[in-house]
């Protein structure tokens, strides 16, 4: 995970299942601590509001870039995949902000061309062409 002291962003049915989990953990006597401790953490830390529709690229947004090498477009939540899972309401790709391409746009905005490198080790450039807030 990253940092303990920076938020998470989730959405709030996220926020809501972490939460009806702990629940459900702490009625157990023979519950998990380790898993209690970073729920507890999780909730802590959750960012559920909307972000501000900015054009910045950051956790919590849905961004659609160009690959300049084909021209294709993708259109995807930057967002913690393992945390997103659990809301049935996201119908989208979730791409992790840790992942090649999150890191490369995460704190850019629309307009701005980047390089990274692929986890198959090739370079590639895209555009941010839109981002907007999730919800």
């Amino acid at each position: 995970m990253s940092n303990v002291t920076e938020p998470v962003w989730m959405t709030p049915a996220t926020l809501a299942s972490l939460e009806e989990e702990l629940a459900e953990l702490v009625a157990q006597p023979d519950a998990d601590q380790a898993r209690v401790i970073e729920l507890r953490e999780l909730i802590r830390r959750a960012e559920v509001g909307p972000k501000p529709d900015d054009g910045l690229v950051e956790p919590g947004m849905i961004v659609s870039v160009r690959f300049e090498s084909d021209g294709s477009v993708e259109k995807f939540l930057l967002g913690s995949r393992e945390l997103v899972r659990n809301d049935r309401g996201v119908d989208l790709d979730v791409y992790s902000p840790t992942s090649p391409l999150g890191a490369a746009i995460s704190g850019r905005h629309v307009g701005d061309t980047v390089t990274y490198t692929a986890p198959s080790g090739a370079s590639l450039t895209v555009t941010i062409l839109e981002t907007h807030p999730f919800g």
